[in-house]
C-alpha cells in the first residue's frame, strides 16, 4: 500500500483510455444537438410541404384580365358574384311553366336535359339552366354551403323575374341539392323533380346497414375520396391531386363507374366534349372539390325530416332513379320514398345513372313535373 501523499503512477494505456472516454462522453451532447436541429428542420419542411400541398391555387375567375372569357349571359347576385345561364323553350312572357334546371357534379349549364322542342312548345315550358357556383362561368362562392345553393336558386329566379313560383329539376348531385330548396325556399316552388339524386351517407335517418351497404357498393377510390371529404375536408384538394392514390373516379375521368346501360348511352354522353373544358376552367377546387365537400359534409338538416311542401296538392315532388345505377345506389332513393310518402317515386327498371339521355325520357320527366297528377 502506498504511503499517504505519495503519487500514484498511471500507465500510458490507461491514460489514453481515460482520454478517449472523456472525448466520447463530451461528443454526445454535440451529436444530440445536431440531431435535434435536423429534426426541427425536417419537421418544418414536412409541415411546409403539407401546407402547400393542401392549399389550392387561386381561382381563375371568368372575365378577369387573365381569366377565361365570358361567353354566356350572367346575372349579378347581391354579394357581388355572377351566375351564368342559358335559356331554352318558349319565352318567359308566353310560358305557362317556368323550370330551373340544376346540373350535377362535374357538369355545367349545357348539361340540361334534352327536352324536345315539341314538348317545350306544346306545354309552354321556359327552361332555365345555370352554372352552379365555381362551375363554368359562374363565380366561385368561398362561403358555399347546402343552404347557399338554395339561396342562389331563389336569387336567380328573382333576377330573372320568374314570378312568385317556379319548378325545379335537378340531376345527380344537383338532384340532392333540391332537398335544400325544399327545406329553405319551399314557398317559391310549384313542383320539383329529383333525378338520379345523390345521397349523403351520413344523413341520420338512414339505417346504418343500408348506408354502409350503399357506400361499400362504390368503387374503392370513391369510398376514400368521399371519406376524406366528410372527415377531413381540408385535405380534399390534396387527396384528389396527389399521385400516390387514385382520386374520385369522376375527377379521374374513369368510366368504371358506368353500368352497361350507361355505356350504351356513351355516344350521347360524349357529345358534351364540345363544352367540357368549361366545366373546370376556374379551378378544380372551386368547382369539383368544394362541391364534394358540401355534398358530403354534415348537413344542417335531414331530408327525411321534411314536411310535404304541397299539403294542398297544388304541386308535387318526383324522385326518379334507374334500377341499374352504379354511380348512386338506388336503395337509398327507395328508402327515402318510403319515409316520405308525399314523394312520387318513379323507378326505371332498365335505367342507369344517365337514363334521362335515353330517347324520350327527358320529355317524360318534365311532363310528369309540370302536369303532376293531371
Amino acid at each position: 500500500m502506498a504511503a499517504p501523499g505519495a503519487s500514484r503512477k498511471i500507465s500510458a494505456a490507461s491514460a489514453r483510455a481515460h482520454t478517449r472516454k472523456k472525448q466520447k462522453s463530451s461528443s454526445f451532447p454535440v451529436i444530440r444537438g445536431i440531431v435535434s436541429k435536423l429534426s426541427v428542420v425536417l419537421l418544418v419542411g414536412v409541415l411546409a410541404w403539407l401546407y402547400n400541398a393542401t392549399r389550392p391555387p387561386p381561382p381563375n375567375i371568368c372575365g378577369t384580365p387573365n381569366g377565361p372569357p365570358v361567353t354566356s349571359p350572367r346575372i349579378k347576385l347581391n354579394d357581388g358574384r355572377h351566375l351564368s345561364y342559358i335559356e331554352t323553350g318558349v319565352s318567359k312572357e308566353k310560358a305557362r311553366y317556368k323550370v330551373i334546371f340544376i346540373h350535377g357534379f362535374d357538369c355545367c349549364k349545357h348539361d340540361v336535359f334534352p327536352v324536345s322542342r315539341e314538348i317545350l312548345d306544346e306545354f309552354g315550358i321556359y327552361l332555365l339552366s345555370f352554372d352552379r357556383a365555381g362551375y363554368g362561368e359562374s363565380d366561385p362562392n368561398p362561403k358555399m354551403s347546402v343552404k347557399s345553393i338554395a339561396e342562389d336558386v331563389e336569387e336567380l329566379a328573382n333576377k330573372m323575374t320568374l314570378g312568385s313560383k317556379f319548378y325545379l329539376m335537378g340531376f345527380s348531385m344537383g338532384g340532392a341539392y333540391i332537398w335544400s330548396c325544399l327545406k329553405y325556399i319551399p314557398h317559391r316552388l310549384a313542383g320539383a323533380a329529383l333525378v338520379s339524386p345523390g345521397s349523403n351517407y351520413w344523413w341520420p335517418s338512414f339505417p346504418k346497414n343500408l348506408s354502409s351497404d350503399a357506400y361499400s357498393s362504390r368503387l374503392a377510390q370513391d369510398q376514400w375520396a368521399i371519406r376524406v371529404a366528410h372527415y377531413a375536408p381540408s385535405l380534399t384538394y390534396w387527396w384528389n391531386t396527389q399521385k400516390w392514390f387514385s382520386p374520385l373516379s369522376v375527377i379521374a375521368g374513369s368510366t368504371n363507374i358506368l353500368s352497361d346501360k350507361d355505356k350504351e348511352l356513351l355516344p350521347k354522353i360524349l357529345a358534351r366534349k364540345q363544352y367540357q373544358a368549361q366545366v373546370r376552367q376556374q379551378g378544380e377546387f372551386y368547382s369539383l372539390h368544394r362541391d364534394l365537400i358540401v355534398a358530403y359534409c354534415s348537413w344542417e338538416f335531414d331530408p327525411m325530416d321534411l314536411k310535404n311542401p304541397f299539403p294542398d296538392s297544388k304541386g308535387s315532388v318526383h324522385l326518379w332513379h334507374g334500377a341499374q345505377d352504379q354511380a348512386v345506389n338506388v336503395s337509398l332513393s327507395r328508402y327515402i320514398s318510403q319515409k316520405l310518402p308525399w314523394v312520387q317515386y318513379h323507378e326505371v327498371p332498365d335505367g342507369a345513372h344517365f337514363f334521362p339521355q335515353a330517347d324520350g325520357m327527358s320529355d317524360t320527366i318534365v311532363k310528369a313535373l309540370v302536369l303532376g297528377d293531371q
